[in-house]
């Protein structure tokens, strides 16, 4: 069954700060239960969290000598999901541990986020090179962690989160507030885009003078917004030689179920001092967003026919092109084409 989830793509599986050496963190992706651990070298590998003896999570287990203990009978696998050993077996009995493998996934760190490919259930020596890569904040050493996390479930399936999250309209009617917006404010607003190796940007501008949260920076910020496959958006705010990073990576926990991470880094010293309140913000902006897919799913439970516009809903329509071309080119084992333009969009917000 097609559930609209894109495979081959790498996804954030979780913070870099919550797997300490010799700790594991189970999570649910794409309906599947996945087990973390980091080994006491710092390495970080991810194991399906099902043990094939008798289906226990691995994750009641333990990690012991850089492996996978189980909970119930002790078999224990290495970071390639290999079993090592299985503490029940006497001499002369002909069990071949290292023939009992439990899936295993590539795993990446950069600037404290741990991500996962996800890649076909059945494929076999896949050359993930091949395939679009996690963002990189240049200037920002890959050992850098992010200033401020925050972790939401929204109740909907990713293509909602992605584009809920994106639309430029619903801001002065979801995020009114003080500090942001209101639909008192809306005036009309041209901005340009055009295409990335896996996505699109909003090309670097100066921020909308109804944008309240921007002063805070102080001087003339500019920003550019990049959303690249499978469901990653980085916003890059540049005053002078000091830069913000914004990311907001979704991961699918299920068909129903979305797991969205909102990070913050900064190189301006002068951000910390307000850290509390930008926190706060973060905060207040994402459950806005959350409350709203969650009233959402009240419609959509009757499968009504739903509108996209344009301009306002261009860059949705973009999103879905590039899912389907995603699937189309490797459906017929050729180059990814980007089928979004250069352009410009005006709407009102």
């Amino acid at each position: 069954m097609d559930t609209g989830l894109l495979r081959n793509l790498w996804y954030m599986g979780t913070l870099s700060a919550q797997l300490k050496a010799g700790k594991m963190k189970s999570l649910v992706i794409f309906g599947e239960p996945i087990l973390f651990y980091r080994d006491s070298k710092g390495k970080v590998s991810a194991l399906r969290d099902i043990c094939p003896h008798r289906g226990i999570p691995l994750s009641y287990g333990k990690v012991v000598n850089d492996q996978v203990e189980c909970g119930y009978h002790g078999w224990k696998f290495d970071c390639s999901g290999t079993c090592t050993e299985i503490p029940s077996l006497v001499n002369g009995q002909d069990l071949d541990p290292g023939k009992i493998k439990v899936r295993s996934y590539p795993t990446l760190e950069k600037h404290g986020v741990i991500w996962i490919f996800i890649g076909e259930k059945n494929a076999k020596n896949i050359d993930i090179s091949k395939f679009p890569l996690p963002p990189v904040f240049p200037g920002f050493s890959q050992d850098q962690k992010p200033k401020i996390t925050e972790e939401v479930i929204f109740p909907c399936h990713v293509d909602h989160a992605v584009i809920g999250l994106m639309d430029p309209a619903h801001g002065p009617y979801v995020h009114k507030s003080w500090f942001w917006r209101s639909e008192k404010t809306m005036y009309e607003k041209t901005k340009k885009f055009g295409p990335t190796p896996f996505g699109f940007q909003m090309i670097r501008h100066e921020p909308s003078k109804n944008s309240k949260a921007y002063k805070i920076l102080g001087g003339t910020p500019t920003t550019e917004i990049t959303f690249s496959l499978p469901s990653v958006r980085v916003e890059h705010i540049m005053m002078g030689q000091h830069s913000v990073f914004s990311l907001t990576a979704l991961t699918p926990i299920d068909e129903k179920n979305t797991r969205v991470h909102q990070m913050l880094f900064w190189n301006l010293a002068r951000l910390s001092l307000v850290k509390p309140f930008i926190k706060k913000f973060a905060q207040v902006f994402l459950d806005q967003d959350k409350n709203a897919v969650s009233q959402q799913q009240d419609g959509l439970k009757y499968d009504p026919t739903l509108m996209l516009i344009k301009d306002a809903d261009t860059q949705a329509k973009w999103y879905f092109q590039l899912k389907t071309e995603w699937m189309n080119s490797a459906t017929e084992n050729r180059p990814f084409r980007n089928p979004v333009p250069k352009t410009d969009l005006k709407w009102k917000s």
